[in-house]
């Protein structure tokens, strides 16, 4: 439906970043594929990015994660209302892209083609549309918080949206399309996420996939049996798959302390 004057037809959007390649391929592809997509300014750095924000209070930004002066994550820190939303533009597959899968971010893997910006594009819409949780100022609360067990996560479950600590999920059990968290509490809760795909958002938080459908929390893990098996503190037995002992003996010496 379309809206009458600036009653959101459009989408106001800033470009945060260094790179002026990147600028241009942005006007570029937005002007030509995305017309109602409006570029309100283009930022060269955080500090620049900062003001901007402040300035033309945007509801999408196109955000570098590795800036000359700050990264993305410290820009948006120091932000102190984040009412818009985020893609963000990277050409490293590091940390960040942990981050920024963890927090169910949108990102832009340079260089992207229009298919990519297509699709996080269109994200961005149906989370209009869907009123959904704003993960950016989640994504900056679990960017500053040292104790990981106390990072939190956003997932769909049947119920609407769930937002938990990572530390309160024991386990998780794959079932085709869908996977169920089992929670400290005994409380289960069914996400539509395969088993593959929380297994990538929870990398490096402590979790370790010991059978094609177990993913489980090292702080629940009470002792292995034998190496074929686990025990959970709950007294749950989870059998490690074959193909998996050795790396898994090896992340359980290195994080049994």
């Amino acid at each position: 439906m379309k809206n009458n004057g600036d009653i959101r037809g459009s989408i106001h959007c800033l470009i945060i970043d260094d790179d002026p390649f990147i600028h241009d391929l942005l006007k570029d592809k937005l002007s030509q594929h995305f017309p109602e997509v409006k570029i309100l300014s283009i930022a060269n750095s955080g500090s620049e990015g900062i003001k901007k924000v402040q300035e033309f209070k945007p509801e999408l930004i196109f955000l570098d994660v590795e800036m000359s002066d700050m990264t993305g994550f410290e820009m948006l820190s120091q932000i102190p209302k984040i009412d818009f939303r985020t893609i963000f533009i990277t050409s490293y597959s590091h940390y960040a892209i942990k981050a920024i899968r963890f927090n169910a971010l949108d990102y832009l893997l340079k260089p992207f083609d229009l298919e990519e910006l297509k699709i996080a594009i269109q994200r961005f819409k149906q989370q209009q549309i869907s009123n959904s949780t704003n993960p950016v100022p989640l994504a900056v609360k679990n960017y500053h918080e040292p104790n990981i067990a106390d990072h939190e996560l956003i997932l769909q479950t049947q119920n609407g949206e769930l937002i938990m600590k990572v530390g309160l999920i024991s386990r998780i059990e794959g079932d085709r399309n869908y996977s169920i968290i089992h929670l400290s509490s005994g409380k289960k809760e069914l996400v539509s996420k395969t088993l593959s795909d929380i297994e990538m958002m929870l990398d490096g938080k402590g979790f370790f996939r010991i059978h094609k459908s177990h993913l489980i929390n090292k702080l629940y893990i009470r002792r292995t049996t034998n190496n074929d098996h686990i025990e959970l503190v709950s007294g749950t037995q989870l059998p490690i798959s074959r193909r998996r002992k050795t790396e898994f003996k090896e992340w359980f010496d290195l994080n049994a302390g």
